[in-house]
């Protein structure tokens, strides 16, 4: 099992950010259908401010390539981004075409 972490920013407008969540309420079936078969066990999304922060557990074959793959069988995940750049804005220090970004673990505690 693998873990992976990834931030975005939603634009900072607070009916365009209640619409983003309102989505997400009503996930798309095939979104959840290609996010299982991509190997993703579990993927949470959390919020402060406009900055997201995404936490997916996955299987120890997951890939970001592999998941490309297999979002490209389903024709609602790229109608699904496209609709959700509408609210999303990449980080400051993103490269162009960049949306969720990999974080760098810093600290862990092994109690």
């Amino acid at each position: 099992m693998q873990r992976q972490c990834l931030a975005l920013d939603l634009k900072d407008n607070p009916e365009l950010i209640e619409k983003y969540e309102e989505y997400h309420r009503d996930v798309w079936p095939d979104i959840l259908t290609s996010i299982k078969e991509s190997g993703i066990q579990e993927m949470q999304i959390y919020r402060v401010g406009n900055r997201m922060f995404m936490i997916i557990e996955a299987d120890d074959d997951f890939s970001f390539e592999k998941k490309a793959i297999i979002d490209a069988k389903y024709a609602d995940n790229e109608k699904w981004e496209e609709l959700m750049w509408k609210y999303q804005q990449a980080l400051p220090f993103a490269k162009p075409g960049e949306k969720w970004m990999p974080m760098k673990k810093v600290f862990q505690t092994d109690f």
